[in-house]
């Protein structure tokens, strides 16, 4: 990608608090020739003579007033739609918990009897500590997946939920697969407007954030969604378009989770290699974990960088896999990369909007943990 260097060059702009309201649209200005400011007794029927301005003047600013820059219209306003069609929404049964009842009677009685309880405490604290750190350029971690049903868009979105739990500053999550992506479902979002397309053609410099959140979706916390599409089959987005809308947006987040397109789709390539972090997701199974050792070993042939920023995601779709994970993550280890495994949960495995409180208590501490993986990652100099 051009210019990917300077991805991680340049310093995270300080964020200026106007008082306004993130997500809040900008002021409209006032229709030309009403009379704002008008002296009150002006009679209504008498024209007021205005001499036009010297030609000299017509065009300069008034003096000690900066011009502000105009940002231009974007070419067409999208109308906003919803993520679920209401009518297949009613289909879907009440989010079911991660665990059974038992399981969470089980482990709540262990933790009050155990010295365990202790030591993930500890734990917790320490991953808490890692997510919190704070960094003077934005991070950019891109999830991708060697096929689909991974659970690609699940793991983006815990991502995107660790981050913005922990952190302070803004947390953006990109939609970059517009094929009928499941992301802005996962994450609750009940309607969608602009896209990662449309912004490329909006998007500049100058804007503030409060200008560019105008055209997120605003999520719980301190996050933001750009989706990748409304729904609709044969949305495209290319490269050129990507690097724009992320090139324009680094400055206003601090971390930033994008959800790829699989490969070897060229988007989700060049996401990969402008990434800081890499997380892949993979299917527990047999099929799933040899596809993705053809992909680490493919990636040993990039820059050292590439490999060894990356972790793959380990998913288990079924209660019962029937594979040793342990083995399979020592094997795939040994090109390099990090390994993390995500346990099967009743509440991912049903789908729809993920509902933190509802999560499995080990799916709450593996996304956590992975979120920390990635993180550090993300840090550590190429």
């Amino acid at each position: 990608m051009a210019n990917a260097d300077n991805w991680q060059g340049e310093v995270l702009r300080t964020l200026r608090d106007d008082g306004s309201t993130p997500g809040q649209e900008p002021p409209v200005d006032s229709p030309v020739g009403s009379p704002v400011g008008s002296p009150v007794g002006t009679p209504t029927d008498t024209p007021v003579a205005v001499p036009p301005p010297h030609p000299d003047q017509q065009h300069a600013p008034r003096p000690g007033v900066r011009p502000h820059p105009v940002t231009p219209p974007p070419p067409h306003t999208p109308d906003s739609r919803p993520v679920l069609d209401p009518s297949l929404a009613a289909a879907a049964h009440r989010p079911r918990h991660g665990e059974h009842l038992a399981s969470r009677a089980v482990r709540i009685l262990r933790r009050t009897v155990s010295s365990s309880a202790a030591r993930e405490v500890a734990e917790t604290t320490a991953i808490a500590e890692t997510l919190q750190r704070p960094v003077t350029t934005g991070r950019q971690i891109a999830v991708t997946s060697i096929r689909g049903g991974a659970g690609k868009s699940t793991v983006t979105a815990l991502l995107g939920m660790a981050y913005a739990h922990y952190r302070q500053d803004p947390v953006l999550l990109v939609e970059a697969d517009p094929a009928l992506g499941s992301l802005p479902s996962r994450l609750g979002a009940e309607s969608v407007r602009w896209t990662t397309g449309d912004l490329a053609g909006i998007v500049e410099p100058q804007m503030s954030l409060l200008d560019v959140t105008g055209y997120l979706v605003q999520l719980p916390g301190n996050a933001w969604l750009l989706p990748g599409s409304q729904g609709q089959i044969g949305t495209m987005l290319d490269t050129k378009a990507y690097e724009r809308v992320m090139v324009s947006l680094r400055r206003y987040f601090g971390v930033t989770v994008v959800d790829c397109e699989t490969l070897p789709a060229e988007v989700a390539r060049v996401a990969l290699a402008a990434a800081q972090a890499r997380v892949l997701t993979a299917p527990a199974t047999l099929e799933g974990i040899t596809s993705t050792h053809a992909v680490l070993q493919w990636m040993r042939g990039l820059p050292r960088h590439m490999i060894t920023g990356t972790v793959v995601a380990l998913t288990e779709l079924v209660p019962h896999s029937g594979i040793d994970l342990d083995k399979a993550a020592q094997r795939l280890t040994e090109t390099g990369a990090s390994v993390r495994a995500l346990p099967y949960d009743r509440h991912l495995a049903a789908g729809g909007p993920i509902r933190t409180e509802r999560l499995a208590h080990a799916t709450r501490e593996a996304a956590a943990a992975l979120a920390a993986d990635a993180f550090r990652l993300s840090q550590q100099r190429r």
